[in-house]
């Protein structure tokens, strides 16, 4: 008996559901048709372009020492009493222990590779060792920048790979930029539809593509020379902050 009463329950819960997915449907299949009958609403992509000038308010240096010796020893000793003293030098002008740090480390053989005039090849010879050891500091206070790269060379640094000036805190700098490109892109769209003769409606996507910094030339700017009597001379110039936006708005017939 209590078989038969779930079996009878089991075959009207499956008649239930049958029932229910037959009668949805007819409904999935309007909505569907519904959406394709509905127009694809007309849209227009442009995209804005804006830029941000502003002074910089820190430089980044690398500096490094080169040595060469008949044997490692003697290479990395002289390496290292020279880089000491810079870091001395760099600590007594001011620069934080958190504004320097080692960038890289080197020990390398070197070699004399000999001619010879019977066309074999004579394999080469150790003539002594070679150590590079390179700092990466930032210098906050600029006024000191030209003093502190002639101080580090008089004590030994004899590498550099240039010179970087950045700004602590771009962000103000990097928002007027992120306003302009907008702006830029409103401007556009207007100008599109106005020569288009449509009407320009709201705004239903924006994207940020692209975000960069990069230095003007010094010729384009007012620069300050920060170079102290007798210090190497250097020219902060100015920096650029550029930003590149996409932004979708509707279109009114």
């Amino acid at each position: 008996m209590f078989h038969a009463i779930t079996g009878r329950r089991t075959a009207a819960s499956l008649f239930a559901l049958s029932l229910a997915a037959a009668t949805a449907l007819p409904f999935a299949a309007q909505a569907q048709d519904a959406a394709a009958a509905k127009p694809r609403e007309a849209t227009i992509i442009v995209t804005g372009e804006g830029s941000a000038e502003v002074a910089p308010d820190m430089a980044v240096v690398d500096l490094g020492v080169v040595k060469d010796a008949k044997t490692a020893r003697e290479a990395l000793d002289a390496n290292n009493k020279a880089m000491a003293e810079i870091l001395a030098a760099l600590k007594e002008a001011g620069i934080e222990e958190r504004d320097v740090q080692t960038s890289g480390f080197m020990i390398n053989p070197q070699y004399q590779y000999p001619q010879s005039s019977t066309g074999e090849n004579p394999p080469p010879v150790l003539i002594g060792f070679q150590v590079t050891n390179t700092v990466t500091l930032r210098v906050r206070d600029l006024s000191k920048l030209g003093e502190i790269v002639d101080k580090t060379v008089t004590l030994g640094a004899n590498q550099g790979s240039g010179i970087r000036f950045v700004n602590d805190k771009p962000e103000a700098t990097v928002s007027a930029a992120r306003k302009k490109a907008v702006e830029n892109a409103v401007a556009k769209a207007k100008e599109l539809t106005e020569a288009a003769g449509v009407g320009l409606g709201r705004v239903i996507e924006i994207s940020e593509t692209s975000y960069r910094a990069e230095a003007m030339p010094i010729a384009r700017t007012m620069a300050k020379d920060f170079a102290a009597a007798g210090a190497v001379p250097v020219a902060a110039g100015e920096n650029s902050y550029s930003v590149t936006v996409n932004v979708t708005f509707a279109l009114n017939n």
